[in-house]
């Protein structure tokens, strides 16, 4: 009936799965440039320019408040870049990368009240 693609290349990365069920509503964001942000990237929004970072709890422009969760692995790092993060979504809450003087338990109420929901 089907079968499974094989690869051709000898290196392989590990699947990241974000998803815990349903699926999830995606939004284009414009990621500030300087730094590869991972799959399951914690979003925040600077206020000021209205683009994303890593949200940190220290943070004071805006960005504190995590806002979204990054789809896919993004680089970042030769300046901005538009990606898609999800906007709404369970998700599984192992795979989240928080930033910074965050914890699971401190980003879940926020997050909930913007649609996003996860286990952990």
């Amino acid at each position: 009936m089907y079968s499974r693609a094989s690869a051709a290349s000898t290196t392989s990365t590990a699947i990241v799965t974000l998803i815990r069920s349903g699926a999830p509503n995606d939004k284009k964001v414009t990621l500030t440039g300087g730094a590869v942000y991972p799959i399951g990237s914690v979003l925040g929004i600077v206020t000021a320019n209205k683009k994303a970072v890593l949200s940190a709890a220290a943070a004071s422009d805006g960005s504190e408040e995590p806002q979204y969760v990054l789809n896919y692995t993004v680089d970042a790092t030769a300046g901005d870049v538009e990606a898609m993060a999800i906007e709404t979504g369970d998700l599984i809450g192992s795979q989240l990368v928080l930033g910074a003087g965050h914890t699971l338990a401190s980003i879940r109420a926020g997050l909930r009240d913007k649609g996003i929901t996860f286990e952990g």
